[in-house]
């Protein structure tokens, strides 16, 4: 085993290889097809009704449109100058997909909340695109350029400092770290002001209120004594008001019971024992994020003791990670089962129900699922609402998050090494978002012209 100053060493020397300055290299490209390419060549497995809803949410502003097209930064940070310091990536760390739920101690944790694109790759796939959100998420809310440069230089100043402490950390100690909200708002910390911990604490609260009863109070309805998913077509349709023939296109008509014991399987033992306690009455469709606009995703009612005991679950097609074409595939048996271990690699306490299935249709074709609780404590800051403190705040938490993930599943010595004592990252990173959000923007008006067309 090589010692851990040997190991940063060499990390260090790997900076001539690729120097720290390149990681910042992005040029504006204009009315690049290439953008419609992966765009269409993503869609071309989605359901084909649900493409304008997709494309209406992506067109709402540069942001929701950088939320939706994961895909398009993959194929651009592919081609830059990268590292080959190995994480478990999210593969879509965007300032919105880090949030607070609860633990099953219940207590309220800040951590990433988005695995669809998980996948093992370098980590500056990571780290370029949570700044580079920020960078763009400051845009969107008109904060002064000196406010939005400060937030992405912290951040990968958090990034860079708390990889260095976590090398400094034993295995179990890194492991066993967390975000905890309630240790944080009392004792104060990353420039939140006093007036800004009210926010954050009526975040806490407002999650705290996601539960199951909850989404059945918002989601169904009781018709002679049993309940109901509401319709709200096209963005929740129940099964039992789809076509025959559009039931085709969705999997569990032929078989939920099926589904249900695929997916119970792949639960550690001891939960099976909780989820057999729970029967399934109704399932529905429902359209969910941006991104994943097209896949088809469910939510499915069950009922424990009685109607008072209800559990709504999210059954989430998965495909395959915009990163496994540059950086190939985990050992993983299915893009379900990829999310999920992905999740438990990562984050510091998950839902206790996330599982997955893969399902065969009657023409031999298979659908990847990852399942987790619709609501389970989770919740998130407006982003639409934030202050320039708290914004500044939420980016220095989202960096020491994802340096957390980082160091839990690569080498955190070797990326602490690399990244060195000295500034040098954080002036290229803030380089780097800047040029990038410049390019989201040149993007996102290639895709006006295509959407409008």
């Amino acid at each position: 085993m090589k010692e851990i100053e040997e190991i940063k060493e060499e990390a260090k020397a790997y900076r001539k290889v690729v120097s720290r300055k390149s990681l910042g290299q992005w040029e504006v490209k204009k009315d690049r097809s290439v953008v419609i390419e992966l765009l269409a060549g993503q869609e071309a497995t989605r359901l084909k009704a649900l493409i304008p809803v997709r494309h209406e949410r992506m067109a709402a502003s540069p942001f929701a449109f950088f939320r939706g097209t994961a895909i398009i930064q993959a194929h651009d940070i592919a081609s830059d100058p990268g590292t080959k310091f190995m994480v478990q990536a999210c593969g879509d760390a965007h300032i919105s997909n880090f949030g607070i739920f609860a633990s099953p101690e219940r207590r309220i944790l800040f951590d990433i909340n988005d695995f669809d694109e998980t996948n093992p790759a370098p980590f500056d796939v990571d780290i370029k695109r949570l700044l580079s959100s920020i960078e763009i998420c400051g845009r969107e809310r008109s904060f002064s350029k000196e406010c939005r440069e400060k937030a992405v230089f912290d951040a990968a100043a958090m990034y860079r400092t708390s990889m260095r402490s976590f090398s400094e950390m034993g295995n179990m100690e890194v492991w066993y770290k967390h975000f905890d909200m309630e240790r944080f708002l009392e004792q104060g910390s990353y420039h939140i002001k006093p007036e800004n911990v009210q926010v954050m604490r009526a975040a806490i609260d407002k999650a705290l209120t996601h539960d199951s009863n909850r989404a059945v109070r918002k989601l169904t309805e009781t018709v002679d004594g049993k309940l109901r998913i509401k319709s709200d077509p096209p963005l929740i349709v129940p099964i039992r008001d789809m076509p025959g023939k559009e039931k085709e296109l969705f999997d569990f008509h032929y078989n939920l019971a099926k589904a249900f014991e695929l997916y119970k399987e792949s639960l550690p033992f001891e939960r099976r024992g909780l989820i057999e306690q729970y029967e399934p009455v109704e399932l529905a469709h429902k359209v969910v994020g941006v991104g994943s606009v097209g896949l088809k995703a469910w939510i499915l009612v069950l009922i424990g003791r009685d109607n008072g005991d209800p559990l709504v679950l999210q059954i989430k097609q998965t495909e395959k990670s915009v990163l496994e074409q540059y950086y190939g595939q985990g050992t993983y048996m299915g893009c379900g089962q990829r999310v999920v271990q992905g999740q438990r690699l990562i984050q510091t306490a998950g839902d206790i129900l996330l599982g997955w299935m893969n399902l065969e249709l009657p023409d031999g074709r298979r659908n990847d699922y990852y399942i987790r609780q619709l609501y389970d404590a989770k919740g998130s800051f407006d982003l639409e609402k934030i202050t320039e403190s708290t914004y500044h705040g939420l980016s220095l938490m989202c960096a020491w998050t994802l340096a957390h993930a980082h160091a839990k599943t690569g080498n955190r010595h070797a990326i602490s090494g690399y990244l060195g004592k000295s500034d040098v990252f954080e002036n290229t990173m803030v380089k780097y978002a800047k040029a990038y959000a410049d390019q989201n923007e040149a993007d996102y008006e290639t895709f006006l012209k295509y959407f409008k067309e």
